[in-house]
């Protein structure tokens, strides 16, 4: 279908790599465990999406011009690690645990949370690369429909993504949930989670 070849073996590989803690479910469960199963499962989807915009950016060859323009990914990169490097931020400085939960914060409500999630993925141009380098490994040279072949491929892989994510968000929030009963304890699990964020956007910013 659509010139694609070893489907199988692609779709043993996409659950073998979403099984594989990565920048993405580190936030997912921090965000899980800090904010509650909503926040988590709205960070799920924001990321989730955010996959979704790459599967098309490769699709159509958007991620082949990043990949082809050094400025373009440094600049990408450098905005992704300053959002993820603010959100890790404005947690280490809040006053107590019950600030940053969702009853009583908006930024930890369920849109504010997606869209979190969805900037902090689409921000990141090793996804972008990430889907480019693998995607074309399962497709034929020859394909008139390697559009297609790049979507259906994409949803596959972000399909069980998603499943395994929302899996990881209904686990860690239920982790979290004693903790965040004692305001000093969540106080730590916020500042903890804070300084996880901010770990990863210097890390993004940093890679090469």
């Amino acid at each position: 279908m659509f010139g694609i070849h070893d489907f199988g073996l692609f779709l043993l590989t996409g659950i073998l790599l979403n099984l594989t803690p990565g920048p993405d479910t580190l936030y997912i469960v921090g965000r899980s465990v800090a904010q509650g199963r909503a926040a988590g499962v709205a960070s799920v989807f924001g990321i989730s999406t955010g996959s979704m915009v790459h599967t098309l950016a490769a699709a159509f060859g958007l991620s082949a011009l990043l990949a082809a323009s050094a400025s373009a990914f440094l600049l990408i990169k450098i905005a992704g690690a300053a959002y993820l490097a603010y959100l890790g931020a404005r947690m280490l400085l809040s006053r107590g645990g019950p600030a940053t939960t969702p009853a009583s914060d908006a930024s930890s409500g369920f849109w504010p949370a997606y869209r979190q999630g969805l900037l902090t993925n689409i921000l990141n141009p090793k996804v972008a690369l990430f889907f480019l380098a693998l995607m074309p490994q399962f497709i034929a040279p020859e394909s008139i429909a390697k559009t297609a072949a790049f979507i259906t491929l994409g949803l596959c892989f972000i399909t069980t993504g998603t499943l395994w994510c929302l899996g990881l968000a209904w686990f860690a929030s239920s982790l979290g949930e004693s903790f965040r009963r004692t305001t000093r304890i969540e106080k730590l699990l916020n500042h903890t989670v804070g300084a996880l964020f901010v770990f990863l956007g210097v890390r993004l910013a940093t890679s090469k």
